[in-house]
């Protein structure tokens, strides 16, 4: 199956980076390749692009797409959280920009195999990175009823939260639960069928979170965005694409911390802490997609782009 991924917020994401020619750029969630080529097509001869992602099959298809622009790339096959460790690997210091688009691509989850889909029967897996020992399928059977309620209520904001994992635990004593087919069913017996009339398909909040979880999604990001914010030159950019509000939460509370870093009481005259901002947030309000996106690409809608420039 061909690696298609329609890049959300593309020309805002391009636009917002300021990209310079001869500037060293990293696209922290590669996928397909569609930032990192409209970041190559803007680079000069002594312009260097690195992009890095945890999923092989990414790796493979940015190759190909990336293929005109060979001698200023370098392709890494790892987790962006370890940024730090492949610039330093690479010999570099700092960079102009680095770019995240969050969440999962089209093709992880319109490709049966990699188990993310809810739409075909087939087995639980959903693992960004392939060679993780963990699978949703150990998430589903192994957890506790109060672990998966915590999973499903915090990460997938789902109402059914309790039902859900008191379904999942009921329906696992008698069998292992294997496929997203058995899944679907157990979800959806344990949502009031009223429910299941609104908000898209019954298993959705439920597979993300199962998602988040097994690949660790919301504490890569929490523990890697003071590293980048250092990472980059002055005037350097930060531009990360979410896709939920627990994403969107994190990204928006570290730049806010990074422009405001002071812990002093609010009645000091003066602050004495002597932590000083990094950089500003470009973006006040988040950019969101344009009506005419919306009506091309229908999984960019919870889509937001937030930017943050060093000092």
């Amino acid at each position: 199956m061909e690696f298609n991924h329609k890049s959300v917020l593309l020309n805002e994401t391009i636009d917002a980076l300021d990209i310079k020619p001869d500037g060293i750029y990293v696209d922290g969630t590669l996928g397909g390749g569609g930032h990192s080529y409209q970041i190559c097509k803007r680079l000069g001869t002594n312009g260097r692009l690195i992009g890095i992602d945890q999923d092989t099959d990414a790796i493979e298809a940015a190759s190909k797409r990336l293929e005109e622009f060979k001698d200023k790339i370098t392709l890494v096959h790892s987790n962006y959280n370890n940024i730090k460790a492949v610039l330093d690997n690479l010999g570099i210091d700092k960079v102009d920009g680095i770019v995240l688009d969050l969440g999962v691509s089209s093709y992880q989850l319109d490709n049966p195999k990699r188990g993310f889909t809810y739409r075909e029967d087939v087995p639980l897996d959903m693992r960004m990175d392939k060679s993780s020992s963990l699978t949703a399928k150990d998430i589903v059977n192994d957890y506790s009823e109060m672990e998966l309620f915590r999973v499903i209520k915090n990460y997938g904001e789902e109402q059914f939260a309790k039902n859900i994992a008191k379904h999942i635990v009921r329906a696992r004593s008698e069998q292992p639960i294997e496929t997203t087919g058995q899944l679907n069913e157990i979800i959806k017996a344990a949502i009031p069928a009223k429910m299941r009339e609104h908000g898209g398909h019954p298993s959705k909040k439920t597979y993300q979170a199962i998602r988040i979880e097994l690949n660790h999604e919301l504490e890569v990001l929490e523990n890697s965005l003071d590293t980048m914010i250092s990472l980059l030159n002055p005037k350097g950019r930060l531009a990360i694409i979410t896709f939920h509000s627990l994403e969107d939460r994190i990204v928006k509370n570290i730049f806010r911390k990074n422009m405001n870093p002071c812990t002093c009481p609010p009645d000091f005259p003066v602050c004495v802490c002597g932590k000083k901002p990094t950089g500003k947030t470009v973006t006040g309000k988040p950019i969101v997609p344009s009506e005419e996106e919306l009506e091309e690409n229908k999984r960019a809608k919870s889509s937001k782009l937030r930017v943050f420039e060093r000092i």
